[in-house]
């Protein structure tokens, strides 16, 4: 019987890309101006180095390449200035809400300590039992040790849990290689190769499925 549901964050529940695309610009023309280089080679200079680092532990903070590159910028900052950028994806409020009546609700995601400052900017913070973090977990995705935190703390077993994500490689085989089920959140009606227990387009469908994984 399924009694504790883990989500994902980003992609999942909802998107920064609004807030990325907003502060983006600002990195190139400071980075631009520090290495003296034009915007155009400022931006392939940092977004190579992001691409480089692609699904390393420093790959989820900002903060890290905001770092790395002297700048004075900080995500926390930025989330707090321009809330109404996070864009919280159709249908994901009155779900949790319905869900979080019925069973527990925690968060795993590979991200920082600011997520938790991201859902509760995104009026979600609320539903939830349990918040881990990269930093809660010294892990991420699809490292077991993220995943068995996040049951510790909602005193859950993983054959009574179910992990809901974007991501097939760190949301979905992660939790199936611990024995969790998982639902995968497939927007764009990618090609899944069987590896999630059930799939779906937009989270209004979340509670019928969650049905039939009873």
């Amino acid at each position: 019987m399924v009694r504790v549901i883990l989500f994902d964050i980003d992609g999942t529940l909802l998107s920064e890309r609004p807030l990325v695309m907003l502060f983006l610009p600002q990195v190139y023309a400071e980075i631009a101006r520090r290495m003296g280089v034009s915007r155009g080679e400022a931006r392939r200079i940092f977004l190579r180095e992001v691409e480089r680092r692609h699904g390393t532990y420093e790959w989820h903070d900002w903060n890290f390449f905001f770092k790395l590159f002297g700048l004075s910028l900080r995500f926390e900052e930025l989330l707090k200035k321009y809330p109404h950028k996070i864009e919280v994806f159709p249908g994901v409020q009155e779900t949790l809400k319905q869900l979080s009546k019925e069973y527990k609700l925690g968060i795993v995601t590979s991200g920082p300590e600011y997520q938790r400052l991201k859902l509760r900017l995104a009026g979600l913070l609320e539903f939830f039992d349990a918040v881990v973090t990269r930093d809660d977990a010294h892990a991420i995705k699809p490292e077991p040790r993220i995943f068995l935190t996040a049951l510790k703390a909602l005193n859950a077993k993983p054959e009574e849990t179910v992990m809901v994500g974007d991501s097939l490689e760190q949301d979905i085989l992660g939790a199936k290689a611990l024995g969790m089920r998982a639902v995968w959140v497939n927007r764009e009606g990618e090609k899944g190769y069987n590896l999630p227990d059930a799939e779906i387009k937009t989270f209004s469908e979340l509670p019928k499925v969650l049905g039939w994984l009873q």
